[in-house]
């Protein structure tokens, strides 16, 4: 693989390299991103971009964090999930002005990152065995450059040890066959202008023209325990992976993700259009931390019922 020619921090190349990738292995995705813009000739913004990666040699979040946070990135909290064997940092962005090229980067603030890895140690022997094999030694200095292309770092996996995995880990198995693309991005409801900036209307319009939404603890629509954080979420598609034996099978592809940040009380007299972010619910909640979690495994689970 070649390089990338990364410029200063103001024109943020990297990220808008890894939203196009996203959107060109993900279809309906794409199609759900450009009906948010032909919506009232709405201008797109994001809340966060989630990345999946395995923690075992260099290939864990700061594989990924540091190339981030040299654009000026914040680390803004950590989480853990003992259960899926899997922890987390989000990282806040910096207040800088990115030019706009036709992908909404440009349309407000940066989107929050939200870097998960995978504690492989924690797996079973099989399990560690299998990704340790495909994972080579420093492959994970290249991880930036495998999100914005969208190409694996390691050898593509076999069916066979694709579906062993799914059995333990949906989680690492969907990152050893799509590597660090985007897992998913957050389209942030609280920046649009029109009709889809309330939420219940974004779950409305899209269950109107035929989507399927993801249910979380049996709720389409997830609110945070200060009810301040509300998400939406739609299913993802499935598309063909031909593994490394030959095999093709349909394999759950990225999704997309709506988030809305309402107002914290202390604002409640701004005035709508004097509000910014701050203003806004920020950051990630265990509880609500272990919805977008449990919304990324879901979406595996179902490819395997």
């Amino acid at each position: 693989m070649g390089s990338l020619d990364l410029p200063h921090a103001s024109s943020f190349k990297g990220g808008i390299y890894i939203l196009k990738t996203y959107l060109r292995k993900n279809p309906m995705a794409k199609t759900v991103w450009e009906l948010v813009q032909s919506v009232d000739n709405e201008k797109i913004s994001y809340d966060h971009f989630f990345f999946g990666t395995f923690k075992v040699d260099g290939y864990g979040i700061e594989s990924l964090s540091s190339f981030f946070m040299d654009y000026g990135y914040k680390i803004g909290g950590r989480l853990e999930f003992p259960k899926n064997k899997v922890q987390l940092v989000w990282l806040s962005p910096p207040d800088i002005h990115v030019p706009g090229d036709g992908h909404g980067l440009g349309n407000g603030p940066l989107p929050r990152l939200v870097i998960a890895e995978l504690l492989v140690d924690e797996l079973s022997p099989e399990s560690q065995e299998i990704i340790r094999k495909y994972l080579k030694p420093e492959g994970g200095k290249q991880a930036i450059l495998s999100s914005t292309l969208g190409s694996l770092i390691w050898e593509k996996p076999t069916s066979a040890d694709f579906n062993q995995l799914v059995k333990e880990s949906e989680y690492a198995a969907w990152a050893l066959i799509h590597g660090y693309t985007l897992n998913h991005l957050a389209v942030a409801v609280h920046r649009l202008k029109h009709r889809l900036s309330d939420i219940n209307y974004v779950q409305e319009y899209f269950q109107d023209i035929g989507f399927k939404l993801n249910k979380v603890g049996g709720d389409i629509l997830n609110e945070s325990e200060d009810g301040l954080l509300l998400q939406v979420t739609l299913a993802s598609e499935k598309v063909a992976i031909e593994f490394a034996d030959g095999v093709t099978e349909p394999i759950t592809a990225s999704y997309i993700e709506f988030v809305q940040r309402l107002v914290l009380p202390q604002f409640k007299d701004v005035q709508i259009d004097e509000i910014k972010e701050f203003h806004r619910r920020e950051g990630l909640e265990q509880a609500n931390a272990n919805r977008i979690m449990q919304s990324a495994l879901s979406q595996h689970k179902n490819e395997t019922n």
